[in-house]
Formats: structure tokens, sequence, C-alpha cells
């Protein structure tokens, strides 16, 4: 077992779940109470200073009445220079036989930084024969590969339909498939293979979208899938109404751009464009376009600026019915 290790990651669930699952792998078998201590970014302030003189100490701290101590450092995405961490790679040069470490890359609760390990901490790491363990989903087919693996290991077996419900159940909220792949092996165990009536009743609200995902759906004249794809970027606080606006405004301006600029294909749209890169977002907005005729795209502009006047306060609709309402007639115009 490495006793000592490093989980860095964004998504707070997916660091949780990582750490919570570390530390019980540190402890073994020895009495948590004796052989813990976890530290945190109140720790790590010492008059007016920061700096990690009392996670040293502690890693440096014969147990008592153990064999081991197991020493956590919590929210340490505040350190993040070779200077920062001196004293810490120092220790790793030479660590404590006695001590079990792990370190978490982390925002503090209310903190502003999350930033990476720097590379000294890193080679230190390395050279102590430390694990880096990075809880990271990814974006785009990363992120749907990420999912499916989730899946693929989890101890319950699911048909492939139900897998396609979770994950558009989801949506970008894939950090809740843990906590959700726990609850189905608890119900059903290892043995039933889960069918999309199975699984639905435990997925929970359905998680937010992707911008793609809504403007794919106002493309396609869809008002139905355009209107809960809005609803499911705002529910909760995902994203604010004029958060999701600015898509909107970025698609049509794109298709504004494009209208009378005798782009004739994905490559010179994209040139227009100024994309760089893949070329496929100049495709879909070059076919949207062509699909709806400049008349369509000057109504549609004109729409997104009556419902930003509205979500500004000219009208005392709620945000989300102005939304909804705006959505479904860009789509309406689509078709």
């Amino acid at each position: 077992m490495k006793t000592i290790r490093l989980i860095r990651g964004d998504d707070p669930v997916l660091v949780s779940e990582a750490v919570s699952k570390a530390i019980d792998e540190l402890i073994g078998d020895a009495d948590r109470s004796l052989v813990l201590e976890e530290l945190t970014e109140s720790n790590y302030q010492h008059d007016d200073a920061v700096d990690l003189r009392s996670l040293i100490d502690a890693c440096g701290t014969p147990p008592f009445l153990t064999d081991y101590r197991v020493v956590v450092g919590r929210e340490m995405g505040s350190f993040t220079t070779a200077a920062d961490v001196a004293s810490l790679v120092t220790y790793l040069e030479s660590p404590l036989d006695s001590t079990r470490l792990l370190l978490v890359y982390e925002k503090a609760p209310g903190g502003t930084r999350n930033g990476a390990p720097p590379k000294s901490l890193l080679e230190a790491l390395k050279a102590a024969g430390g694990t880096d363990q990075k809880t990271t989903i990814g974006g785009g087919k990363q992120a749907g590969k990420w999912l499916d693996d989730q899946m693929a290991a989890a101890d319950v077996a699911i048909e492939p339909r139900a897998k396609r419900l979770i994950a558009d159940r989801l949506g970008e909220d894939r950090s809740r498939v843990g906590a959700l792949l726990e609850t189905l092996a608890s119900a059903f165990g290892p043995e039933k293979r889960l069918s999309e009536q199975d699984v639905a009743p435990y997925i929970g609200d359905a998680g937010s979208v992707p911008p793609w995902d809504l403007t794919d759906a106002i493309a396609d004249g869809s008002m139905a899938k355009a209107v809960d794809a809005a609803r499911r970027m705002t529910a909760n606080g995902a994203r604010h109404p004029l958060q999701l606006m600015a898509s909107l405004h970025n698609h049509y301006e794109r298709l504004l751009r494009l209208d009378g600029s005798g782009a004739s294909d994905e490559r010179s749209a994209a040139a227009v464009l100024g994309i760089k890169g893949s070329t496929f977002p100049a495709k879909k907005a070059l076919n949207h376009g062509r699909r709806m005729g400049h008349d369509k795209i000057a109504r549609a502009i004109s729409l997104l600026a009556e419902a930003d006047l509205d979500l500004r306060g000219a009208t005392a609709l709620p945000a989300e019915t102005v939304l909804e309402v705006l959505v479904a007639r860009l789509a309406h115009l689509s078709r």
C-alpha cells in the first residue's frame, strides 16, 4: 500500500469520495481516533502568515499507542508555488516511516483558489514513492467515457438502455453517479440486471446540460427539448438566466455573421467566424442559418433583444418564464 498520496480535482463530490476511500485504506484496522490527524485551511494560518508548518509538525510527530499515524492535509489549493511547499518537499526527502500522509489539493469552503500542486512537490512525491490521483471528469467524449467506466466498474449490472437513461438524466452532473451506483447496488445486489424501470426512481432530478444541447434542440425545431434544456441549465442556480442568454446571443451572432457572407462550406464558415481547431461548430451554425434564412434570423435577433430587456426588468414575469417562452419561439422559427 502506498503510504504517501496526493488527491486533486475541481469537483468537490469526486474529491470527497476519493479522500474518504483513501483515509479508510490508510487507517486500515487501526483505531481512527488514535491514528488520524486532519488539517484544514485554518491550521495553515499563523498570525499574518499562511504556511505548512502545522502540517510538517504533524508529519514529524511519532505515533502514540499505535504503530503509525495518518496525517491528512486538506484544502491545500492555495499552495501553488515552489516556495509555498518548500518545507513539505524537504520533508518528503526523508519522510517518517510511521506517518501515512494524504495531501488534498481542493478549494477551502468559501475560498477562491484551487490551484494545481507545483512541479517541485509532484517531483518530490514521485521520488518518495507516492501516488498522484486526479479526480477530474474532463469534457466532451472524455467525460462520456469517464461515466461509462464508472458504470462498467460498479457492483451492479446495468442494461445499455438504462445506462443511456442515467447519462441523459445526470447531464453535466456526472459526479452524482457514484452515490447513485452505491444506492442501486444496495437496493438490488449484483445478481439482477437493471432495466430503465429499475433505475429511473433512483436517479433524482435531471442534471444540467451543456449550452450546445439547448442550441441543438432549437436548431432542430424541438420546442419541448429546448424548453427542457433551458430548465435544466438554470435549475437550482446551475446557471444564471443571463448566462443562458449569453450562449443564445453568441449562437445567433454566428448565424448573423454567416448570413450573406458567401461562406459555402464549414471551412469557409469557420474562417468567417474566426473559429480555430474543429470546424464542426461552424458547420452547425452554417446549416442552421441556411434552414432559417435572413428574415427568420432577423426575427430571432429581435426576440433575443426583447427577452434581454424583460430579464432586466421590463416585465414582471419570472425569468424562467421569459426564457422558456423565448427558446420555444426560437425553436418554432427553426421549423
